[in-house]
């Protein structure tokens, strides 16, 4: 789109370059110097061209080619004026200068060139004024080259900001198409784990089902720990591997209340130091000898998982009784 866009703005910029430069070409009255007329038109023709086509690979243009059109800016009209007896400065062919250089500052304005466009047209004011007379000057064409000039500058804005818009939104999509993409691997994720929870916990439900809660100390106790296991994998899967779900299962089999908590902590670490981090953690949980524990992960910069044991339980409201207290860098 864009390079079909550029592509019809040079075949329009060019078409008006010489349209303008035929103007000039056909004489009505012969110069008194002509070969300044054709000096000037040459100078046009070249610095116009470079303006338009040079360095195709970049729409901004080059500082020595900006710099080059307003130099002949200042050249052209001059060249001109010179060619011609007083009384013919006015005449059609005698302006096509004024028409020309307005397009130069367009091209100017169009290709990132923004002052030196404006500088062109501050020269091409100033040359036909002294040239022709202000107001002669603006009868002859200069008020169209201060729009178009004016206008270009306008659809440059607009376009730049809609081309900012356009990536600005493209981006909010990829993002939101990856938060998407996320989702559904985190959802697919859950499911995985909760039917691997309820595969291990389904016979123990099952039986206190058909039980209706009668159950032995045994059966009790095998249905704390499927719970347990359930809410282990809903809440801190990333957190587990056989070896730290064998530990937590010993933990509680020992009495102790286990609770496990993933908030992110493994994000951005490799699958290695993740086997590495549930290895220690499974010793750790394996040496803990608490009456509580808590297995918590967060986005860190410098620790994964933290292991806090504390000596009083749940309900007693002692926070200070911490007996364990052990951090796994990232």
């Amino acid at each position: 789109m864009n390079r079909t866009v550029r592509s019809v703005a040079t075949s329009l910029a060019v078409g008006f370059a010489l349209y303008f430069v035929a103007r000039g070409i056909w004489w009505i009255e012969q110069p008194t110097a002509p070969l300044l007329m054709v000096l000037a038109i040459a100078v046009y023709l070249v610095v116009v061209n470079i303006a338009i086509l040079g360095d195709g690979a970049s729409v901004k243009m080059p500082m020595w080619s900006a710099v080059l059109a307003l130099l002949a800016s200042g050249v052209i009209p001059v060249l001109v004026t010179f060619s011609l007896e007083p009384a013919d400065r006015t005449a059609p062919f005698a302006t096509w200068y004024i028409g020309a250089l307005g397009l130069l500052g367009i091209v100017c304005v169009v290709r990132r060139r923004s002052l030196i466009g404006w500088l062109v047209l501050v020269v091409l004011v100033v040359a036909a004024s002294a040239s022709l007379g202000f107001v002669v000057a603006l009868n002859l064409g200069l008020v169209g080259s201060i729009m178009w000039v004016a206008v270009a500058r306008l659809l440059v804005m607009f376009w730049d900001r809609a081309v900012r818009d356009t990536e600005r939104l493209a981006e909010i999509q990829q993002a939101v198409s990856a938060w998407h993409a996320t989702q559904r691997v985190r959802q697919r994720e859950r499911r995985l784990r909760t039917q691997f929870a309820l595969a291990v916990a389904g016979p123990v439900l099952s039986r206190v089902v058909a039980a209706r809660g009668a159950l032995n100390d045994q059966e009790r106790l095998d249905a704390r720990l499927a719970e347990g296991r359930l809410r282990d994998e809903l809440r801190g899967a990333d957190l587990l591997n056989d070896a730290v779900r064998n530990a937590i299962e010993a933990a509680r089999r020992r009495g102790v209340v286990v609770t496990v908590f993933d908030e992110g902590g493994f994000d951005g670490i490799d699958e290695a130091r993740r086997k590495a981090i549930r290895d220690e953690l499974a010793v750790v949980l394996s040496r803990a000898q608490t009456s509580r524990l808590i297995i918590r992960s967060s986005p860190d910069p410098h620790v994964a998982v933290t292991v806090v044991g504390r000596a009083g339980s749940r309900s007693s409201g002692d926070d200070d009784a911490v007996d364990l207290w052990h951090e796994i860098p990232r």
